[in-house]
């Protein structure tokens, strides 16, 4: 690995069971690492020579490890000791906490078992754990205790405390689309423009689509597109920051008319651009290649 590269960044998960694990590295995804869940303590030492690897691509990497895996977990503090001598790593530790109350509640709540007491009481397991874990918990650079927290508030935490500078995690996706091939499955809003001035019935456009300028030019020029647009434009400035505050990763918005190369288009190329500044924002035109002629 060159020397002058950026250091490759590992981030090991750890903490009490129930504190919130699965949502952190739920959350480690959206940020881009390589995410490992369950990780033996004793296959370390071989997952960082495939990160030191350079064909492997691998430089940001969580990996969760925790007491599931006990009869590996004594070997971890040792490979921790040897993370230390990797100048080539920045290695960080990260525990989750939680009131032992909290943590029984939790347990009540999905009716599971401790690991480390499967068939006694949660608090016996609880209280076990937490003395196994007391080095690695002081071994640690960011605590995180869940007590309080919902499962958004200790994503924002981790997105705000881990994420690259002025990297986006939120990111709104335009979509286009023509609602005689169907609906997207996967959107989280969609707006129906059908009703708008159809350029199709202009024959001269009808090859054309929503990315050539007379196209857009047209659909644009009418009153009631202005109208809506201005509308929609302020829905979407109300509710896309509200999304992303309840801890999504991304919208989907689709706008569709009839074929989905026209008027879909240039709204949904219109809307990207309306929000390029304060989101991270991308557009599919899912059928635009879909008219006769194309494939």
């Amino acid at each position: 690995m060159d020397p002058q590269a950026a250091k490759a960044k590992l981030v090991i998960i750890t903490g009490m069971s129930g504190a919130g694990k699965t949502v952190a590295i739920q959350s480690f995804e959206d940020l881009g690492y390589f995410c490992v869940d369950n990780m033996p303590p004793t296959l370390l030492p071989k997952f960082l020579e495939l990160m030191k690897d350079p064909s492997n691509n691998i430089t940001n990497v969580a990996l969760v490890m925790d007491l599931r895996g006990r009869e590996f977990f004594d070997s971890l503090i040792e490979s921790l000791d040897r993370l230390s001598e990797e100048n080539w790593l920045e290695d960080h530790i990260l525990f989750l906490d939680a009131e032992d109350q909290t943590l029984v509640s939790r347990y009540k709540e999905t009716r599971r078992s401790h690991p480390l007491a499967p068939n006694g009481l949660p608090l016996e397991g609880i209280k076990q754990e937490r003395e196994m874990l007391d080095e690695l918990r002081g071994r640690a650079q960011t605590i995180f205790d869940t007590t309080n927290s919902k499962p958004r508030a200790l994503r924002e935490d981790i997105l705000q405390t881990f994420k690259e500078k002025e990297q986006q995690v939120f990111s709104v996706q335009m979509v286009s689309f023509g609602f005689k091939h169907g609906v997207p499955i996967d959107a989280d809003l969609m707006f129906d423009v059908r009703f708008l001035p159809n350029p199709h019935y202009v024959e001269h456009m009808r090859p054309l689509t929503g990315l050539d300028e007379e196209v857009s030019n047209y659909v644009f020029k009418w009153a009631e597109t202005k109208q809506f647009l201005d509308k929609l434009k302020d829905l979407l400035a109300f509710m896309l920051p509200r999304y992303r505050k309840e801890g999504k990763s991304q919208i989907v918005v689709a706008i569709g008319c009839t074929g989905g190369q026209h008027r879909s288009v240039a709204i949904a190329e219109f809307l990207a651009d309306a929000f390029k500044d304060e989101f991270l924002t991308k557009v599919t035109h899912r059928d635009i290649k879909k008219r006769k002629g194309l494939s």
